[in-house]
């Protein structure tokens, strides 16, 4: 239930200031087909949880692709008619992708696998 201005406490009021700037970070950061999908949100996080499934999907999707690019940089190979940096920038894509939800691959286990799939000579 919405307060009168006379109702305010001073906690009250920094609690509406930061949500103020919270949403309005989040609003200025987006384009304007990401601000329909976020406009009948009232306070920050309702705008940054929408925006959330909106790009990552829900807490299943996310895991789901997590395992997926987990699997596919397991199964990573470099091809027959590929250069090395082709194969570097599938890698790296893989592996930003899996860095953005979240899943951290640490650098000697990368080293490792670059090694182990570069042509023998």
């Amino acid at each position: 239930m919405p307060k009168t201005r006379k109702e305010y406490t001073d906690a009250y009021r920094k609690v509406v200031e930061k949500n103020f700037r919270a949403k309005k970070i989040l609003v200025c950061g987006i384009g304007h087909d990401e601000y329909n999908k976020i406009s009948a949100c009232e306070i920050a996080k309702e705008i940054w949880k929408a925006l959330q499934i909106a790009h990552e999907g829900t807490t299943q999707v996310k895991q789901s692709n997590i395992d997926m690019l987990t699997t596919e940089y397991e199964l990573f190979r470099m091809k027959d008619d590929e250069s090395i940096q082709d194969m570097h920038i599938r890698l790296t894509s893989i592996i930003n992708e899996l860095h953005s939800l979240g899943e951290i691959i640490p650098s000697n286990k990368l080293v490792r696998k670059i090694l182990s799939i570069l042509p023998s000579s």
